[in-house]
């Protein structure tokens, strides 16, 4: 696979393992190639993995944390200035989310369903998507100004009664230093985040956090995707990186892509962004080689 990439000052790297060699001494795996970079959600801070000097480790998710730290609480500042993309996003996932939660669970209210909220900023993918179907949404975020926004901004749009849609809990976690409590949650849900990431924390996180989920839950990870290999965002310490970059950090957290959408109507000079559902067990294999899947299962949407 060709692995060069590139940072947003336009200087090319010939590999992933080049650019995180040089950003935190580490000699992570070498998935892909390269572009330049808008909104991501929110940022971690400190940690380390194998391979990787602590210091360097240290100052990637400082850097990360710091850009975080001076962006107003808004959700034009969340979403790097460009507050005009909250309606559609909030549709697109809507549309992804809701048949993923009917073929999951069936007839859901009965069930009490509880979702995590990954880089949550201030709230806005809780207060606009997940409390619409969840009784109970887990926010954690590293950056503590937005946490406090995001407790300000869910106060006073939750359902009381025996049918409650609550914001539960407040993490100020970094996503490399979180683990979820055990079996808790039907959805975890990570947008615009995951690129604040080292390859090496991306597929720790990933192998702790399946312990949160329930037996029959899943991820959701939402993200910017580059056209080819990796753009390094100097300005804020992420990493955009492409379709194939993914699915070869997927196949080593052991996680399975079980549908795929495109979000549509961003504004051009923006990333493409998917939705991918990912579970823990791989598709069972019918005769004839084809995946089994529920009759009413959606397949992938393309935009």
């Amino acid at each position: 696979m060709d692995s060069r990439g590139f940072d947003s000052t336009g200087r090319e790297f010939s590999s992933a393992t080049e650019m995180w060699a040089e950003e935190v001494g580490a000699s992570t795996s070498d998935p892909a190639p390269a572009e330049v970079a808008p909104p991501a959600a929110a940022a971690p801070s400190n940690g380390e993995s194998a391979g990787g000097g602590e210091g360097k480790r240290k100052e990637w998710y400082s850097k990360g944390i710091a850009y975080w730290q001076g962006v107003e609480a808004s959700t034009e500042g969340v979403l790097g200035g460009y507050g005009c993309v909250n309606d559609v996003d909030v549709k697109g996932s809507d549309a992804f989310l809701r048949p993923l939660l009917a073929e999951r669970f069936g007839a859901t209210a009965k069930r009490h369903l509880v979702a995590l909220d990954c880089g949550s900023g201030i709230g806005r993918v809780t207060k606009n998507l997940l409390l619409r179907h969840f009784n109970e949404v887990d926010l954690v975020e590293p950056v503590s100004h937005f946490l406090e926004a995001a407790r300000e901004n869910l106060t006073g749009c939750m359902d009381v009664g025996q049918d409650t849609h609550k914001a539960a809990n407040f993490y100020c976690i970094p996503l490399q230093d979180f683990t979820p409590e055990e079996g808790r949650y039907d959805v975890i849900w990570i947008q615009w985040c995951i690129g604040q990431l080292t390859d090496d924390d991306f597929v720790s996180f990933f192998n702790r956090a399946k312990v949160g989920l329930k037996s029959d839950g899943f991820f959701v990870l939402k993200e910017n995707i580059a056209r080819n290999g990796f753009v390094l965002d100097k300005e804020d310490n992420s990493v955009t990186r492409s379709d194939a970059y993914f699915r070869e950090l997927f196949q080593k957290c052991g996680l399975y892509i079980h549908n795929i959408m495109n979000q549509k109507e961003l504004p051009e000079e923006l990333f493409a962004v998917k939705m991918y559902a990912l579970v823990t067990s791989e598709p069972k294999i019918q005769k004839g080689g084809k995946r089994r899947r529920p009759k009413n299962s959606p397949r992938m949407i393309c935009s």
